[in-house]
């Protein structure tokens, strides 16, 4: 991969549909971790590789997943160039297999429930209903619609579609729901019939520590009206594609993944603010054209390059706009165009009246208190115009449900006065952050506020006395532990001006499990910094958590003695050997920045991982490095300038900087390894910072002595 060999690695064709013996290029599922458990690739371990069989465009795929990404939890998808035993096979499409490090980055725990739903080897021919049916508690009823990830789950899965099919009332105890409308509204949009909302595959379950089910889309190759078969109708033409019902299947018994979620009238007024957020954004405003065509620049000359591709270059290019009819693993199959399926889409929805009622309109919300800290009692208010109904959902941390509470306009709850369009929330008792969002309905349509939600929302934080002030999920080389070991670690500080005993406290990474470590009889002195090492080794001298940290993201959990979540924060991907910290510290934002280490935060600039202006501003990596004790610096700039090159150490002190006045081009800067004083300095990661004008750009490097 890119140069770089990995060794034992599990390598077989994937694809039902896709997979053929007599073709050359075939989709292929390649697994790094397959012998050596912890081999990876930027944190992936599994490779899922697609050969863009049945899209002429080759954008389907990769932007079908972007558009999910904007609205709920989906597979990252770019392209790869795929050569075997020397002979180049051509671009595929990689996505990002939905597997337990998917599931612990966006869902919950890595070792929760997980199913993939598909149509078994043994399934009766023609059925293709059944989708979230139940067939009663015999688990093997289940065999030919689910294949089970997890080590175990049947037993949840059929709890879950015995509530949806027989205890509607309560599903979404067992079911995201705002998730799972979203999931419907974007498979509809984009008429992507080879999935759940007709056929009973191409799609994941995940159980979530909440214990509530989250769908996930998989294998977007025949969206944008690629899959035209409708089950309960039959092959549909391109008008019936363009004019697919936002309520297919709605009616459909054996469709309960439609039907038992929009009967429900509050849920299908959600649903329909979802696809019309949807249809806005994406179809309406033309984005999905732009950044189709953004995509196909990127990789036109592959394509054109690629000897196996199953349609002409001509095909490729004319497929975003205008139908292809002949080409393929099935030659003469007639394959839609892109935006002449969408633009008459969006006209068939936009037209409909569901999608053309008057919205309610919420305005801007304004809360009781400007400082919220830790225990406060706050109360929030909001202008909504033509509305019969509004709520205020809110949590005070990842690890749990959004609630709900009805806010009213009758003068009694801070809203001003009665029928005014003003309406307020009881008291909220908060310990920590404070996450909510509005929903506003009336007889015709509904809205959210923010749009995107729950996927998005407000947040504001409460001021605590201890709060999470740094910390490392991706510690290669910046910071070792007391035995030479570079392990994660979350660093802690205090917020006041006496002494706080932890004694009983907790941190954890698990919403599930909140309690996971408990601090021994230890103290963080006023306005102190305490790091405890997230390294899952407790039998290390110090602070050693019962727990690592995910670099590909998840949460982390401070309780205090009382089991009450003083501190939540969910970060994502992380960059190695960078930190994320608070600037200043203990109540500023979290941002990225380089690792201070029970010292005091520097304001991000100093060393922010900016890039900016023309390519020809550019610091490379040192050569060698790791170095002993000399080694080269390389940059170009574009014009005559003057510059700065300043070197720090991991916990952001400068160590040496000079000036220079240099010309275009090429330029080198010798270093020895010595100090501004001329001293020698020691083993270490250091970090060379190339400032010039308003441009600036980093790298580090590895001194060994």
């Amino acid at each position: 991969i890119n140069e770089v060999q990995y060794d034992s690695v599990g390598v077989r064709y994937k694809g039902n549909s896709t997979y053929r013996a007599d073709q050359t290029k075939n989709p292929l599922n390649i697994k790094l971790d397959y012998i050596i458990g912890d081999q990876e690739i930027q944190d992936y371990g599994t490779l899922k590789l697609a050969n863009v069989s049945n899209d002429p465009s080759f954008v389907r795929e990769t932007l079908g997943y972007e558009i999910a990404r904007k609205y709920f939890p989906a597979s990252g998808s770019n392209y790869a160039r795929v050569t075997i035993n020397g002979t180049y096979l051509g671009l595929y499409t990689s996505n990002q297999d939905v597997d337990k490090h998917f599931q612990r980055t966006h869902i919950g725990g890595g070792g929760n429930v997980r199913f993939k739903g598909e149509i078994g080897s043994n399934a009766t021919p023609g059925s293709m209903g059944g989708v979230w049916q139940y067939f009663g508690s015999d688990t093997t009823a289940y065999s030919e619609k689910y294949a089970i990830e997890s080590e175990f789950g049947w037993g949840e899965l059929v709890e879950f579609l015995d509530t949806l099919n027989n205890q509607n009332n309560a599903i979404e105890e067992v079911l995201n729901l705002d998730r799972h409308l979203w999931f419907l509204a974007f498979h509809n949009l984009l008429v992507n019939l080879d999935g759940p909302i007709n056929n009973p595959q191409n799609y994941y379950l995940f159980q979530d520590d909440l214990g509530r089910f989250n769908p996930i889309p998989w294998d977007l190759n025949e969206c944008f009206g690629v899959f035209t078969n409708l089950q309960s109708v039959g092959q549909l033409n391109g008008s019936q594609l363009q004019q697919l019902s936002p309520f297919i299947n709605l009616n459909e018994s054996d469709y309960p993944v439609i039907s038992n979620i929009l009967d429900n009238p509050q849920y299908q007024k959600m649903y329909v603010a979802h696809l019309r957020t949807m249809l806005e954004e994406v179809v309406l405003s033309d984005w999905y054209l732009t950044r189709a065509l953004e995509i196909q620049d990127i990789i036109a000359a592959e394509v054109d390059a690629d000897p196996n591709k199953f349609y002409t270059y001509a095909n490729f290019l004319s497929n975003i706009y205008t139908t292809v009819g002949s080409g393929g693993p099935r030659p003469g199959r007639t394959i839609i165009g892109i935006t002449d399926l969408m633009d008459a889409r969006g006209i068939y929805l936009s037209a409909l009246p569901e999608f053309s009622a008057q919205q309610p309109h919420i305005g801007e919300a304004v809360l009781s208190t400007d400082q919220i800290s830790t225990g406060s009692t706050v109360s929030i208010s909001v202008t909504v115009e033509n509305a019969t109904s509004v709520v205020f959902r809110y949590r005070e941390h990842s690890a749990q449900a959004f609630q709900q509470m009805e806010m009213f306009d009758d003068g009694s709850h801070g809203d001003g006065d009665a029928g005014d369009s003003h309406y307020g929330t009881d008291e909220l008792l908060v310990h920590t952050n404070l996450d909510y969002y509005f929903y506003a309905e009336n007889e015709e349509a509904a809205i959210f506020s923010p749009e995107h939600a729950a996927n998005e929302y407000f947040s504001i934080s409460a001021t605590s006395n201890l709060v999470v002030n740094e910390f490392m999920a991706d510690n290669e080389a910046a910071v070792a532990d007391q035995d030479g070991e570079y392990d994660d670690w979350i660093e802690l500080y205090n917020n006041t001006d006496t002494e706080i005993s932890l004694d009983g406290y907790f941190l954890s990474d698990d919403s599930s499990d909140l309690t996971q470590w408990m601090f021994p009889d230890t103290s963080i002195e006023a306005h102190g910094f305490l790091v405890i090492w997230a390294d899952d080794d407790e039998e290390q001298h110090g602070l050693h958590a019962g727990f690592k940290l995910s670099a590909e993201g998840e949460n982390i959990y401070l309780l205090n003695g009382d089991t009450v979540v003083i501190q939540s924060v969910d970060y994502g991907t992380q960059v190695a050997d960078s930190s994320v910290g608070r600037f200043p510290d203990g109540t500023g934002n979290f941002v990225r920045m380089f690792p201070t280490f029970a010292a005091s935060n520097l304001a991000p600039s100093v060393f922010d991982d900016v890039i900016g202006g023309p390519e020809s501003f550019m610091l490379t990596q040192n050569f060698p490095n790791p170095f002993n004790p000399t080694t080269t610096i390389r940059y170009h700039l574009p014009d005559v300038r003057v510059v700065s090159l300043s070197i720090y150490d991991v916990r952001g002190r400068e160590v040496k900087s000079e000036t220079f006045n240099r010309a275009a081009g090429w330029n080198e800067y010798l270093w020895d390894g010595r100090d501004g004083q001329g001293n020698p300095i020691p083993t270490g990661v250091y970090l060379a910072r190339l400032q010039s004008n308003d441009q600036a750009e980093v790298i580090k490097m590895i001194l060994m002595r």
